[in-house]
């Protein structure tokens, strides 16, 4: 079947099953090899990405259900003023090792962010649950979103 998705600001069109996994119609079908995949159970937070800005796992979303939402991937969250705030965190706060989680660890925070509030250790806690890391970045990982959360950094980065 022929779905035109809504991607990273851009309408694109795959001819496929309806249950193939988001994930795999972004990696496969459309070459945006961002999204990682991790368990293909929901469990690992690897494949997020976000659909109308709600992050949500692309391993178990089939594309049948995406219908007219905006999907963004890690490739297009930097277009946005919280994803470019976080992107540029992660390299200043040095979250990085092997890189593997942080596509979907970015995803998970830009939709925290995108709240619209400066959340709370509980709140940080509660939206990266389920975001695995094998390099235990976690510490670096709240810092980051701590200061891409700070209204001082969102100011800043509002000025430039």
């Amino acid at each position: 079947m022929r779905y035109t998705l809504h991607v990273n600001g851009q309408d694109r069109s795959v001819d496929l099953d309806g249950d193939t996994p988001l994930l795999w119609v972004l990696r496969d079908a459309l070459e945006l090899k961002g999204t990682k995949f991790g368990c293909g159970a929901g469990l690992c937070g690897a494949c997020t990405v976000h659909l109308d800005g709600h992050a949500v796992r692309s391993c178990q979303t089939p594309v049948s259900d995406v219908g007219k939402s905006a999907v963004t991937t890690i490739e297009g969250i930097g277009e946005t003023a919280i994803g470019a705030r976080l992107q540029k965190v992660w390299l200043d706060v040095d979250v990085v090792q092997c890189g593997y989680c942080q596509a979907g660890q970015i995803m998970s925070a830009a939709g925290l962010l995108a709240q619209g509030h400066v959340p709370s250790d509980e709140a940080i806690t509660a939206a990266m649950n389920g975001n695995i890391c094998r390099c235990a970045t976690y510490t670096r990982i709240r810092q980051a979103i701590k200061r891409a959360a700070s209204p001082s950094f969102a100011s800043a980065a509002a000025r430039k």
